[in-house]
């Protein structure tokens, strides 16, 4: 997919169109999860600190992530890859292998052309936003087909072609060329695949060893034998938050600790998973980040067991100078749950008065891992942080443009509207305004119940959606 997280936001916000969007972290300490391309050309890029992308660009759109509608089209996009072939391998929200052979639709290059051009148009018909096709015969060169095809592009890599192709891109363009080995490669000369090849593979076990060297030589000739796996089994489930300030009140960071353990149990479950091991981290005010581990004597989706787990891990670390961001996981992942008996009596004894709780109240993915503590689940929610969806009882659906000194202000528009919608400004405790639903990007997405919308669809001409996508949400876990 396209600059994805920024495309979609484009897609749902016409006033956007063509202009730069970057969406990540908006405190001081946030970090940029994807730039679209009017951005980019201003030089901001994915994993920048989000205030270095503000002095290149300060006239962007900055907004929060909306990971609900991410997966939501990401869902959509993964179903419509799943018809062309049993082995799907997603890598990311954004991005998937597809072994064209194991489905039997593409023999030649000629149809694998022809499927590639009809996914395209398919993708666009049903989320509204755009993908670049890679076509290869191997999955490393696919990744450099699909890179080169961005954005909104196909590119084929014919067979009898690949060194031709390969001989002039930087080493870094290897899969496992990452800095460190770029750098001992850089420092005898190597900069080019081509140069690669030519040093050999003699001379490439001598710098980096048997099982690198020998990889990345394979790599070089443009041989991939990595297999299209449809299954990729995830090891552990985590959430971190990055604090805009350090943090040094105990008391907090015991707060923000459970809290972290309560949303870390929520995608647990939501994955149908339990675990046995549960992980703290803790980067200090120094940037030093320190891990402390516990292993349970069985797996469990208990949110009490890994709360207090990772509260006994808390007590193992010195935090006296500061914290700049915590997180908890849990690794060891199983499909069963064997309770602790021991935490169960706890959990029933606090159920009965008897000993100490904590409220812990949900946490909100849509606000980041920048966005501040959610409020109790019986407050409204008065956090207008920019790019959120919210609704007005007059003036209905919006979202949020900015906020500060007691004021938001909020653009009334819809995915379809030709034009960029009017805006207005109300009091942060404007009693008709609240927190909205996403509206979906096209109105086929409505009728599949992709995202639920907070009022009727928005009039424009509907596209035609392929027949027999799966819902995002038949027979699949969100992450």
């Amino acid at each position: 997919m396209d600059a994805f997280y920024a495309s979609v936001e484009q897609a749902a916000k016409p006033s956007l169109r063509g202009k730069p969007v970057i969406v990540g972290g908006i405190g001081p300490r946030g970090v940029v999860a994807t730039a679209s391309y009017e951005a980019r050309r201003f030089g901001v890029r994915s994993a920048m600190p989000t205030a270095q992308a503000r002095r290149l660009c300060p006239h962007g759109a900055y907004l929060v992530p909306r990971f609900e509608v991410y997966r939501a089209v990401s869902e959509r996009v993964m179903g419509l890859l799943a018809r062309l072939s049993p082995l799907v391998e997603p890598l990311s929200l954004d991005e998937a292998f597809v072994d064209l052979a194991a489905g039997a639709s593409a023999a030649t290059a000629a149809e694998a052309l022809a499927v590639g051009e009809r996914l395209r148009a398919e993708i666009v018909a049903a989320t509204g936003v755009t993908g670049s096709v890679g076509l290869a015969g191997a999955k490393m060169l696919a990744k450099i087909a699909s890179e080169r095809a961005k954005p909104d592009g196909l590119v084929l890599i014919e067979p009898g072609r690949e060194r031709e192709l390969l001989a002039p891109l930087p080493v870094r363009t290897l899969p496992g060329v990452g800095p460190a080995t770029a750098e001992v490669l850089r420092r005898v000369g190597i900069h080019t695949i081509e140069e690669t090849v030519e040093a050999g593979e003699a001379e490439l076990l001598r710098l980096l060893g048997k099982a690198h060297g020998g990889g990345l030589f394979r790599m070089a000739l443009g041989i991939d034998d990595r297999p299209v796996v449809a299954e990729r089994d995830t090891k552990s489930v985590s959430v971190e938050d990055t604090f805009e300030v350090d943090v040094t009140d105990r008391a907090r960071i015991r707060f923000e600790v459970s809290r972290l353990a309560e949303r870390c149990v929520g995608r647990l479950r939501s994955a149908g998973r339990s675990g046995r091991t549960v992980v703290l981290k803790v980067r200090r005010y120094d940037f030093s980040t320190l891990t402390r581990s516990e292993t349970l004597r069985g797996p469990t989706d208990d949110p009490v067991v890994v709360r207090e787990a990772a509260e006994r891990l808390l007590e193992s670390v010195d935090t006296t100078e500061g914290v700049r961001l915590l997180g908890v996981g849990v690794s060891g992942l199983a499909d069963f749950t064997q309770e602790d008996l021991f935490a169960q009596s706890a959990q029933s004894a606090r159920r009965a008065g008897d000993g100490p709780s904590v409220d812990v109240p949900p946490a909100d993915e849509a606000g980041g891992e920048e966005g501040p503590s959610a409020p109790p689940e019986d407050a409204p929610d008065r956090r207008w942080l920019p790019g959120l969806d919210v609704a007005h009882e007059r003036f209905g659906p919006g979202w949020v443009q900015g906020s500060g000194v007691g004021r938001v202000t909020v653009r009334f528009e819809r995915p379809g509207d030709v034009r960029p919608g009017r805006v207005r400004t109300f009091g942060v405790d404007d009693a008709e305004l609240r927190r909205g639903t996403p509206l979906p990007l096209v109105p086929e997405v409505a009728a599949a119940g992709q995202l639920s919308a907070s009022s009727e669809p928005a009039s424009r001409p509907k596209s035609t959606s392929p027949e027999g996508v799966p819902s995002p949400s038949a027979g699949r876990s969100r992450p």
